[in-house]
């Protein structure tokens, strides 16, 4: 009966999050990238510069800066290692190239959500101030279009669960600390089988609780420490991430060329067909959806927390977070795996975190312990930000009392989503993902036109300054 199931939910999955998600993200970023004026081009230096400023005057309870930190807190996680290696298994080397298309117009589709963002700002049942798509769909749109923020809502509470990160996070460690005597006949295995469970499993569970306790730790302090916790912990992560990958860099010089030679031939290899080359564009692009979140409208909660009270300057800072998450991380992560993994093509079977342990290992020496300490750090991340993420839509269909009930049923979430198969875990992720991206991206377009006016009226009042 579960095995049904999990077939059941991973056909539904692959049909939403395949041409129906790839022409919707990728077909509506680029239409906001042509409608803006090329913004993610045209308006990068602007961008930087943004970084620079303080912005106040509006409501909110974190910086400009802060929003930017937990938003790349959360789309920096277990998606730029373990999904891109899931995205190579799957789609070859090519679909890297549709991972850097998909940056390009996500660009462009932040840009528009950290403006709406801004725009239409809600408050919740206390009266605080409160972003999101729900508030852009019912401020924006109209209170007759409701019923589509609630669907939102609800399907960001599952959305939001972490169930990728936590389950990879435990099978890392398992892999990295756990011998194989201890899972088959050792303690684990003695330990498991006095509440029936298989030493695997047991072990899974062991560290879902320790997950489930460090998260709590940070959480339960709300988005202020959220926020404090990401501005020290994201330029870290990705500091030594950098350091890293750039050693693997240099021991593989000579290889470097062929590299990314590959990924470009690879991107529009017509040999196999027209199908296949489709198919590899729309690996790219459903991985590239789980690691920078364009269009899924989880930034637009987070940047409706900023303090900025001008949507283009926000949106300006939005747009960052895909160029630092599927433009630098996954290139990172990708250039890794393939200077240190070449029978990439030859693995079978759905592997993540596996693929990427063996290229580190390869790559640095005692690599695979360097790489499970920023495993923990991107996947710890993660789930900080988007435990807030979920917090905000309880609070939007149930008011801000639902708000700790929510954040003890994401703590224990963790803890199941530890156990539960690898299979199963990617399709649900991305059906609820995909559940979200639709009302999101027809929002955001619909309303692109009043991000277009308010561009240029910003842009024009600058050039007279």
């Amino acid at each position: 009966m579960l095995n049904q199931f999990e077939q059941f939910l991973t056909l539904i999955a692959d049909f939403l999050c395949g041409y129906p998600l790839f022409t919707l993200l990728i077909g509506g970023g680029i239409f906001l990238f042509i409608s803006s004026g090329a913004v993610s081009l045209r308006r990068l230096p602007a961008a930087i510069a943004e970084l620079r400023k303080k912005h106040s005057g509006g409501e909110g309870q974190i910086s400009s800066l802060q929003a930017l930190a937990s938003v790349v807190a959360a789309t920096v996680g277990l998606g730029n290692i373990a999904g891109v290696a899931i995205a190579l298994v799957m789609g070859g080397p090519g679909a890297i190239f549709w991972m850097w298309v998909s940056a390009l117009v996500g660009m462009a589709t932040k840009y528009h959500e950290g403006a709406l963002a801004i725009m239409y700002k809600g408050h919740d049942s206390k009266g605080q101030p409160q972003g999101g798509v729900m508030h852009i769909i019912t401020l924006g749109l109209g209170e007759n279009w409701r019923p589509m923020a609630k669907f939102f809502a609800i399907a960001g509470i599952f959305g939001t669960l972490c169930i990728m990160n936590a389950n990879q996070l435990a099978e890392a460690t398992m892999t990295v600390f756990v011998p194989a005597s201890d899972i088959e006949s050792g303690w684990l295995a003695a330990a498991g089988a006095t509440i029936g469970m298989g030493g695997a499993a047991f072990g899974r569970l062991l560290i879902g609780i320790v997950m489930a306790t460090i998260v709590a730790a940070v959480i339960l302090g709300g988005i202020g420490r959220i926020a404090r916790v990401a501005s020290i912990l994201v330029p870290f992560m990705v500091g030594l991430y950098l350091l890293m990958v750039l050693y693997i860099i240099c021991t593989h010089l000579a290889q470097v060329p062929e590299v990314f030679a590959s990924i470009f031939r690879e991107a529009f290899n017509l040999q196999a067909g027209f199908g296949a080359l489709a198919g590899i564009a729309i690996i790219g692009a459903r991985r590239a959806a789980l690691v920078n979140d364009a269009g899924i409208g989880t930034a637009s909660i987070m940047h409706g927390a900023s303090r900025n009270n001008q949507p283009v300057r926000e949106g300006l800072i939005a747009m960052l977070g895909p160029a630092i998450d599927s433009g630098l991380v996954c290139t990172l992560t990708a250039t890794a795996i393939l200077l240190c993994v070449p029978e990439i093509s030859a693995i079978q079977g759905l592997k993540g975190l596996e693929v990427a342990m063996t290229a580190f290992g390869r790559g640095i020496p005692y690599g695979q312990y360097l790489l499970m300490f920023v495993v923990v750090c991107f996947a710890l991340s993660s789930m900080f930000s988007y435990s807030f993420y979920g917090s905000t839509c309880t609070s939007y269909l149930l008011g801000n009392s639902a708000v700790r009930w929510h954040r003890y049923f994401f703590i224990a979430s963790l803890i199941l989503f530890a156990v539960v198969p690898l299979s199963a875990a990617v399709s649900l992720c991305d059906l609820f993902y995909a559940l979200m991206a639709f009302p999101t991206m027809f929002a955001v377009l619909r309303l692109s036109g009043r991000v277009r006016q308010a561009t240029r009226a910003y842009f024009d009042k600058s050039k007279t300054k």
